[in-house]
């Protein structure tokens, strides 16, 4: 996500001081990188606040002097690990750090929560505490990928496996409204990911989408292909979150190993450091415009609530950047703009029942939890 597009689209005065509570527990490197890449932004950044969440004793050794009185510390004797069951864990541990941040906001302590732990559980967590926005029937994390041309969204990334037909279209009118009302893309167009360009290829759900947004009113250009990609081939792409976690993976990867290669051969004598000197900048240019640790993370959409789900792998200066851009999120408060549109779109729940009748889809996609999770709303 980026910070400038946020800052544009956010309405002017809005939220003067933000409340960031920070999941010091979640991450594989938590909780000392978490830790310090959140003081030391915010102790850059006094007019935001940070709330670091987790267990007190294993926060305070890597805090390395007094805190600011814009800094704290809410304690949570409880942490969810990689290898737990998302659904479960959030359930069974009511004081897990991230059900402690998400109740933060849920009882308007906080105004935004990031968490570089399970994403599971992250989604699990806010579905359960925040509750879905209306109109909504499974969340979508987000992600700008880095093109020629510049950024595309990109969702599900993560948050819902197994979508349907439904979900896609829902995910595309989340995804849409995500980049018009925040990012300030005017009438983005709208892409289904798929093995192929034509109309009818691709599985069943991606025929069940197309078959949705064809007679929608988004500006809905068909399907495209891995290859398109990287080419800016819309502004929005749709696809379910096997789909797109592989790819955002894959495409951080392939970009890390290209410069990887040509750092080894620009090592190479004995023309190899001389060519560098001539291309160092460019190549800087270019390292600059695929830095993915500066999109901080993915966003959330469709929870009742500003939620960021950073890397796991994440270390203080991608922390660093997550808190900043969850800061700006909810300086741009993203569920607001999505509510209002989706009432105005008038894309309800009762629309999104009638066409899942309509296509005979069963809706079987589970997110992370999210089944489970929903036998424990009917009791919060």
């Amino acid at each position: 996500m980026d910070v400038e597009a946020l800052s544009q689209g956010a309405d002017d005065g809005y939220l003067e001081r933000p409340r960031v509570a920070v999941d010091a527990m979640g991450g594989d490197h938590a909780p000392e990188e978490v830790v310090r890449g959140a003081v030391e932004w915010g102790r850059q950044h006094p007019d935001v606040d940070v709330i670091l969440v987790g267990d007190e004793g294993r926060i305070t050794p890597f805090i390395d002097a007094a805190l600011p009185d814009h800094i704290r510390i809410v304690h949570a004797s409880e942490s969810i690990g990689m290898d737990e069951a998302p659904a479960v864990a959030v359930r069974r541990k009511k004081d897990a750090a991230i059900n402690v941040a998400m109740r933060l906001v849920r009882d308007g302590e906080a105004d935004a929560v990031v968490s570089a732990g399970h994403t599971g559980a992250g989604v699990a967590s806010a579905i359960l505490h925040l509750k879905r926005l209306p109109g909504v029937d499974r969340p979508a994390l987000a992600v700008q990928m880095i093109t020629q041309t510049g950024p595309i969204t990109l969702l599900d990334i993560g948050a819902t496996t197994d979508s349907t037909g439904v979900n896609l279209a829902q995910y595309a009118h989340m995804g849409s409204l995500f980049s018009k009302s925040v990012l300030g893309v005017e009438d983005p167009s709208v892409a289904l990911l798929s093995i192929g360009g034509e109309q009818g290829k691709g599985e069943t759900r991606v025929q069940d989408a197309t078959a949705l947004l064809s007679e929608g009113h988004l500006n809905f250009i068909g399907n495209v292909e891995g290859r398109d990609v990287p080419r800016h081939p819309a502004d929005v792409v749709v696809c379910d979150a096997s789909v797109g976690n592989v790819v955002m993976k894959f495409f951080e990867g392939l970009s890390q190993t290209i410069f990887g290669m040509l750092e080894e051969e620009f090592r190479r004598p004995p023309w190899g450091p001389l060519g560098y000197l001539f291309m160092r900048p460019g190549i800087g240019r270019i390292r600059e415009r695929f830095d993915y640790e500066k999109l901080g993370g993915s966003p959330l959409l469709g929870v009742n609530g500003t939620v960021l789900i950073t890397h796991g792998s994440a270390k203080r200066r991608m922390i660093g950047y997550a808190v900043e851009v969850t800061a700006a999120a909810a300086r741009a408060n993203i569920p607001k703009r999505i509510t209002a549109a989706l009432v105005s779109e008038g894309v309800d729940k009762s629309t999104a029942q009638k066409k899942t009748a309509a296509l005979h889809t069963e809706g079987t996609a589970q997110a992370d939890g999210v089944d489970v999770v929903d036998e424990a709303e009917e009791g919060d």
